[in-house]
């Protein structure tokens, strides 16, 4: 897998991100699939606080110990919370402007794609909230992640989780799901996010049901646990080496 960073003029996100760090506000950060309608994130979100954040994120950070890297850390809010809590944290992103707006609010962030294997430092925790393993892109990709979080993970350490089952979105009226097998992984989704002037590139995200993961998790040599369900086929899981 490709160790590609963004930089400032392709990356919509990061814009917004700085735009709301700097001024307190921020244009619509669109959000275009071949799957879905257009939507919206409302760049506010991604500035919450411990408060603001779902059960599930809650119960992340309430988990997490030790080190800290918490990988596409996008603001640093998840980052900030765990500082709060005395934790040391390392967070990583692949966009610039996301990468300075954390040190500016104090966070020790780095550029770093989680599948560079030169990044060799050693994490009690690895937290992928907001869906972080949607970065895997497809379910084939899944055994070179695990590999890159064993060689991030200290030993006793741990991976935290939350992923949303899809499957809701073929299911019929009676109750039976009617999914394409041939289509591939139903939880591949394509994105491309827009910003003002400001258009990424298009790209893929995993969304993995509990199951599938379980599976692949121990091929990989890892236990996985389901520590919590969200309200919407999400869940948050916790996964550890053998």
């Amino acid at each position: 897998m490709e160790n590609r960073t963004i930089e400032p003029k392709r990356d919509p996100m990061g814009r917004a991100i700085a735009d709301y760090h700097s001024t307190g506000k921020a244009a619509k950060l669109r959000v275009l699939s071949s799957m879905f309608y257009e939507d919206e994130i409302p760049v506010s979100t991604l500035f919450r606080t411990f408060g603001e954040m779902p059960p599930l994120e809650q119960r992340m950070m309430e988990l997490s110990r030790g080190r800290v890297l918490d990988v596409g850390a996008g603001s640093g809010c998840h980052s900030l919370v765990l500082m709060e809590r005395g934790l040391g944290v390392k967070a990583i992103d692949i966009s610039e402007l996301s990468v300075q707006v954390m040190r500016e609010r104090g966070v020790d962030a780095a550029l770093v794609n989680f599948f560079d294997e030169t990044f060799v430092e050693k994490f009690d925790t690895v937290l992928m909230a907001m869906n972080g393993i949607g970065i895997v892109g497809k379910v084939e990709r899944l055994p070179e992640f695990f590999r890159c979080a064993k060689r991030l993970l200290a030993p006793g350490g741990q991976l935290l989780l939350d992923s949303s089952d899809l499957r809701y979105l073929f299911e019929e009226e009676d109750g039976s799901f009617t999914v394409n097998l041939a289509a591939g992984y139903y939880g591949e989704v394509d994105f491309e996010l827009r910003y003002k002037g400001v258009k990424g590139a298009s790209f893929d995200w995993l969304y993995i049901d509990f199951e599938t993961l379980s599976l692949y998790a121990n091929e990989a040599g890892f236990n996985c646990e389901r520590c919590a369900d969200g309200e919407h086929y999400d869940y948050l899981a916790r996964l550890t080496v053998k």
